[in-house]
């Protein structure tokens, strides 16, 4: 989808057409009138609207083609971009069809897939939780390339679900919420999947869940909890977490919940289903990210904040993400977590810096705040009491969980308790007890 009908898209669009790119342009997206044709190609609607007008075209990528559109208009496209989950594009004055955000990466896409998951994946039926969000959605059209026997896409939004059924005939869709043990059973007993890859919950942003830790607490580790043990009833043969590096050495709620599904698999070690997590990175794109957050306030015309000017982050591409769950799958042995070795983290400074002058906002303010709940200064991927071990794929490591420590079960019931009453300072303290090694912010030196 072409964002712009005027002389540089169609510029675009017949230079797409003219070569054999693996692009196909489908029509435009501007504010005149909607219907007409520019080129043969159809205006689908307008600018305000690009999820309802990209996904009955099953568009995939958007290129912004409005040269002369002000910084701040084409970081809030780029914005809505990103949260209808697709990939996007821009053309500045002067210049071809430039890549974002993964141009903010600071380092080469890395190619992580591999034939062994085609070959595993062919012929299984796979559940996809979370579906509609970013790395959910991805990981389900990469699936369909893969020849499941059954690809079973899951989330509570039912709108979204809709558009991601749309791009494609292969999948089917279930609208439930992972906190409802009834209907996750259920819906495994209709399904009986073989894989299960539970993307569902939250990943991203830890700064709103410091005032909700009780929702954090239901959807991340309840709604685990509540998979694992469907899991276990319908003798699923691998079940994979979307976790966050946020979940090493926790300081945040969002890390802390994290983790805490993470210790809901590896209690069930050792039977038939294998349970594995992934650790992912900040991932470029997401439309609850803290980059998504800078593009708006570009957007706005405000100030840019960052917490600290030595602040690092562990990034990715969506397609690195979806890869490194896909690879971590096939290698999976019980009780294992898996991170993609990225190299160095990325300077959250010269990412934002990058981002303003990608979009060429005109004398753009960067105010740092200081470290606030939930952030951390430096990433990291691995506490320091895990072991971090190379795999058998030389872009992803591993470590293997410890045994969980005896008595944590009735803290969890309590919790999950606690969670379900919305006694918000009674579930912070009973994470700190169930978790040693989580420090949030007003417990910090």
């Amino acid at each position: 989808m072409i964002v712009g009908a005027g002389g540089a898209g169609r510029t675009v669009a017949r230079a797409l057409l003219e070569r054999d790119g693996g692009l196909t342009p489908v029509g435009f997206l501007d504010d005149g009138p909607v219907g007409d044709a520019v080129d043969g190609l159809p205006v689908l609607g307008g600018t305000a609207d690009i999820a309802g007008a990209t996904w009955p075209v099953r568009a995939h990528l958007v290129i912004v083609a409005i040269p002369s559109l002000p910084p701040v208009r084409v970081a809030r496209l780029i914005d809505d971009v990103c949260a209808a989950g697709l990939d996007v594009r821009y053309l500045p004055p002067g210049a071809g069809p430039r890549e974002t955000p993964l141009s903010l990466l600071g380092r080469r896409e890395l190619l992580v897939a591999s034939t062994r998951a085609r070959r595993f994946v062919s012929g299984r039926r796979v559940l996809v939780t979370g579906a509609c969000g970013t790395v959910g959605a991805r990981l389900c059209r990469r699936l369909r390339t893969l020849h499941p026997a059954a690809l079973v896409q899951l989330d509570h939004d039912a709108d979204g679900l809709a558009r991601l059924a749309a791009e494609s005939e292969t999948g089917r869709s279930a609208v439930v919420d992972i906190r409802d043990a009834s209907r996750v059973d259920a819906l495994f007993e209709d399904v009986r999947p073989e894989l299960v890859l539970h993307a569902a919950g939250f990943n991203h942003d830890p700064r709103p869940l410091e005032r909700r830790p009780s929702a954090a607490v239901r959807t991340n580790v309840l709604g685990t909890r509540n998979l694992v043990r469907a899991a276990l009833r319908h003798d699923v043969e691998r079940f994979v977490l979307v976790s966050t590096d946020q979940a090493a050495e926790p300081v945040s709620v969002l890390g802390a919940t994290r983790r805490l599904s993470e210790l809901v698999l590896h209690a069930e070690a050792g039977g038939s289903t294998c349970f594995a997590a992934v650790r992912a990175g900040g991932v470029l794109g997401s439309s609850d990210s803290p980059l998504s957050a800078v593009a708006g306030r570009l957007a706005a015309g405000q100030p840019v904040t960052v917490a600290h000017p030595d602040a690092t982050r562990h990034l990715m591409s969506a397609r690195e993400a979806a890869e490194l769950v896909l690879e971590a799958t096939v290698m999976a042995e019980d009780a294992e977590t898996f991170a993609l070795d990225t190299g160095p983290p990325s300077s959250v400074l010269a990412v934002v810096g990058a981002l303003v002058d990608g979009l060429r906002v005109p004398d753009a303010t960067i105010r740092f705040t200081g470290l606030g709940p939930g952030e951390r200064l430096r990433a990291q991927s691995f506490a320091d009491s895990e072991e971090r071990m190379r795999t058998a794929h030389p872009l992803i490591c591993a470590t293997r969980a410890t045994p969980p420590a005896q008595g944590r079960g009735e803290p969890l019931t309590a919790l999950l308790d606690a969670a379900a009453r919305d006694a918000d300072d009674e579930v912070r303290m009973l994470m700190r007890r169930i978790l040693p090694e989580y420090r949030p912010y007003e417990e910090r030196p």
